[in-house]
């Protein structure tokens, strides 16, 4: 068992991927841009938002900036309660990790008050002791700085924590942390890019998770 479990949210604790995608494909419309599947759009998910777009297409700095505040009205105005359902085997583990006195905690490319939002939705207030959004934190995944500044926040050290997400960015901001990590087949990204990213473990759910 670990001391601390960090947390990616999108398509990790809450399938977003429809959500996402449709606000991808929505923003692209408006703004004029070349259209892109909803395979091209999943494949940019856990990025800042900026880079999701960036990675799609070649954008100047307005382009970006454009597509961002599109996307952020949008996503807003199709968020209801319950678009977007947690995943099986989630609440529970959380939940378990949690009795056995394990801290655990959010390490996200979304925005901290978007974070925080579901987290309240989801009912997981009690249990996610700190939330660090892409507004939280100067560098972003894949790089380091999320878990370092998440251990820091703990006293904990590399060895206690594991970090658990769906994308190869996840698995790469915790290995260069120095941590174990956890790739989760149900989400975004393959088990074939999370094996390569060099996950230490890959699993079908969380409760396999210990």
């Amino acid at each position: 068992m670990h001391k601390l479990y960090i947390l990616d949210f999108d398509g990790t604790v809450g399938d977003t991927n429809r959500l996402i995608t449709d606000t991808m494909q929505a923003t692209l419309r408006e703004a004029g841009l070349p259209t892109r599947s909803r395979e091209a759009c999943s494949k940019t998910i856990g990025l800042p938002l900026g880079d999701c777009f960036r990675a799609l297409m070649p954008l100047d700095d307005t382009q970006v900036e454009q597509c961002t505040d599109i996307y952020r009205r949008i996503f807003a105005e199709s968020h209801k309660p319950g678009v977007v359902p947690v995943f099986p085997g989630v609440i529970e583990s959380i939940e378990r990790w949690n009795d056995r006195g394990a801290i655990v905690s959010l390490a996200s490319s979304r925005g901290h008050d978007s974070l925080s939002a579901f987290v309240r939705e989801m009912h997981l207030e009690t249990y996610i002791s700190l939330i660090l959004g892409a507004d939280d934190v100067q560098r972003h995944k894949p790089d380091p700085a999320p878990v370092i500044q998440t251990l820091d926040h703990f006293g904990l050290t590399p060895g206690e924590a594991i970090v658990i997400g769906d994308m190869h960015y996840d698995i790469l901001m915790g290995k260069r942390a120095g941590c174990m990590t956890c790739g989760v087949t149900y989400g975004n990204g393959t088990e074939q890019e999370l094996a390569e990213a060099g996950a230490d473990l890959i699993t079908d759910s969380l409760l396999n998770v210990d």
